[in-house]
C-alpha cells in the first residue's frame, strides 16, 4: 500500500462516517430542537458502547496488532459515569436501557476485543478519533443549549483531562494506524469493519430518532 493505512482509513470510511454526522437525530440534538432527556439517552448508549471497549481493552495490552492503541488516557467509562450521574441522578444505573442497535454495536466491540485484535483496532478508531474531533462540538453545543458548566458534569465524556495537546496527540495516533502490524488484506478488513462501525453507529442515531421525534 502506497498510501497511509490512516488516509486509506479515513478515506474509505468518509461516507459512512457523513451518514452517521448528518443524521436527522443528531441534526436536532446540536441543532437544541431536543430537550436535555434525549441528551441523557444517548449517553446513556454511549455508556454500553464505551463498556464493551474498555471491558476488553486490559487482555489486549501485549496484543501485537491491538496492544499499541490501549492508552488510558483515552478511557471515557469513568467519564460518562459521572454524566450520567448528573443527568439522571445517583441511581441512574437502574434506569438506563440499551437500545437494539446499541446492544449489537456493543456485541460486536465485544467480540472483536475477545476473539479479532484489528477489527477491535477499527472501533477504537471510529470512536476515540471522532471523540477527540468532533466530539468538542457536541461539548460545545450542549454547554450552551442546556446550561451545563464548561468541562463540567454532563460533558466530562469529551473533556480528555490527561491530553493536553489533542493535535499531537491525533497525530501520533495516525501515525501508529500506518504502522499497525498487519498486512494489506487485514487491512483491508479494517477499513470493512470500520465501515461497519460507523453503520451501528447510524443505526443507534435512527433508533434514538424513532425515541425524538420533532413534534413540529
Amino acid at each position: 500500500m502506497d498510501t497511509p493505512f490512516s488516509t486509506l482509513i479515513r478515506t474509505a470510511s468518509h461516507a459512512q462516517h457523513t451518514e452517521a454526522e448528518t443524521s436527522s437525530f443528531m441534526g436536532d440534538l446540536l441543532g437544541g430542537r431536543l430537550a436535555v432527556d434525549a441528551y441523557a439517552r444517548y449517553t446513556e448508549q454511549l455508556w454500553f458502547v464505551y463498556r464493551a471497549l474498555e471491558e476488553g481493552a486490559e487482555a489486549l495490552r501485549a496484543d501485537p496488532v491491538a496492544g499499541p492503541f490501549i492508552q488510558p488516557e483515552l478511557f471515557r467509562t469513568a467519564a460518562l459515569e459521572q454524566d450520567l450521574a448528573h443527568l439522571r441522578g445517583p441511581g441512574w444505573r437502574e434506569g438506563v436501557s440499551p437500545l437494539p442497535a446499541t446492544v449489537a454495536y456493543a456485541e460486536r466491540v465485544a467480540e472483536c476485543a475477545r476473539d479479532w485484535p484489528a477489527g477491535y483496532v477499527a472501533h477504537h478508531y471510529t470512536r476515540y478519533l471522532g471523540d477527540l474531533s468532533g466530539g468538542q462540538i457536541i461539548r460545545d453545543k450542549a454547554e450552551r443549549t442546556w446550561g451545563f458548566d464548561r468541562k463540567g458534569d454532563g460533558v466530562r465524556f469529551y473533556v480528555f483531562e490527561e491530553i493536553s495537546n489533542p493535535a499531537a496527540f491525533k497525530r501520533s495516533y495516525r501515525e501508529l494506524l500506518d504502522g499497525v502490524n498487519a498486512d494489506d488484506l487485514e487491512k483491508q478488513r479494517i477499513v470493512d469493519e470500520c465501515k461497519r462501525a460507523f453503520a451501528f453507529n447510524s443505526a443507534v442515531f435512527r433508533e434514538l430518532g424513532v425515541e425524538y421525534p420533532l413534534s413540529a
